[in-house]
């Protein structure tokens, strides 16, 4: 298993499984067939409602010897509505209190945007509090304290553009460990990524393989022909020469699936070995096409648009 290194050179897998829309009523195995697989990289979210399965998950697998917690790397990440400085430390601990650990090695801010505390979803600009209210600033403050008492080992963020990160940085003078965003060959984020490696800041691609509509759409990454084609050449399917294409660029990546067949397909991606020129070839597909736009904190006359989320010119959108 390669892995990648932080600053202070822990290591994170670069092969990890994703748990976002995965059923509660799936998890559960989707996990155990995980670890028994040799997933030791786990990514989880407050806002995906299983992390209390995966937790009992974890526990089976450590009271039957599958894995030590030590040799796992568990992320997860604080909701848009915990920002405020006071809500986050109580964040943290409900998740541990449900993946039932001490502490996490990955906690990351979910998303550069902000509600009200008692709203989990937003309806109406009501719902909404800006980033004048709660400062992002002020939130990287209050994980940087989750850190220093030992409630998880390093923080990040997701979804921040390259602007957010460097406010990150100007404002607090705390690097940010991880930013885990969309990463696949239809959307690269070259640049993005070339910023993280200059400021020493490891790369979480979700969505590696595309969204569920990209993959199995007419136009889907899988059905990309020079991706075909050379999947055939590695003897692999396409979705492990894609997965394999993302930790040849040195970011980690977290498919998800709840498939037992699937999980180790993408697992073994990880004994796919790509020659230069066909990583060359994959980087050519690039159509800089986001999928996950943020597009629920997008209301009429509310804080957010597409442009100030991803500090992109808001006529992207209508490109795609």
């Amino acid at each position: 298993m390669i892995e990648l290194r932080f600053a202070n050179n822990d290591l994170i897998p670069t092969m990890g499984i994703g748990t976002w829309l995965s059923k509660p009523n799936e998890v559960y195995n989707a996990i155990i067939t995980a670890i028994k697989a040799g997933y030791r990289h786990i990514d989880c979210a407050y806002i995906y409602k299983n992390e209390k399965e995966i937790g009992e998950a974890l526990q089976f697998a450590f009271i039957n010897g599958l894995v030590k917690r030590e040799e796992l790397f568990i992320t997860s990440k604080l909701w848009n509505n915990s920002h405020e400085k006071a809500q986050i430390e109580p964040a943290i601990k409900q998740t541990l209190n449900d993946l039932q650990l001490d502490y996490l090695d990955l906690y990351l801010m979910h998303w550069p945007i902000a509600f009200k505390r008692e709203f989990e979803q937003v309806k109406s600009i009501e719902n909404l509090a800006s980033l004048q209210d709660i400062p992002l600033e002020e939130t990287w403050l209050g994980m940087a304290e989750l850190k220093k008492n030992g409630l998880t080992k390093h923080i990040g963020v997701s979804n921040f553009s390259q602007k957010k990160l460097q406010h990150l940085i100007d404002t607090t003078q705390i690097v940010p460990e991880n930013n885990q965003i969309e990463i696949h060959p239809y959307f690269q984020q070259k640049k993005m990524r070339g910023y993280c490696k200059q400021n020493n800041i490891v790369v979480t691609a979700y969505s590696p393989l595309g969204s569920r509509h990209l993959t199995k759409s007419e136009n889907g990454i899988s059905e990309n022909l020079i991706i075909r084609n050379m999947a055939e050449r590695y003897n692999c399917t396409p979705a492990q020469l894609i997965l394999a294409w993302g930790m040849a660029q040195g970011i980690s990546v977290i498919p998800k699936s709840t498939n037992t067949d699937r999980i180790n397909e993408n697992y073994n991606a990880v004994n796919v070995h790509l020659r230069p020129e066909d990583i060359d070839a994959i980087n050519m597909v690039d159509e800089n096409n986001r999928q996950s736009k943020g597009l629920f904190a997008v209301l009429p006359d509310g804080y957010y648009s597409y442009a100030n989320i991803w500090d992109e010119d808001p006529f992207v959108l209508l490109k795609k």
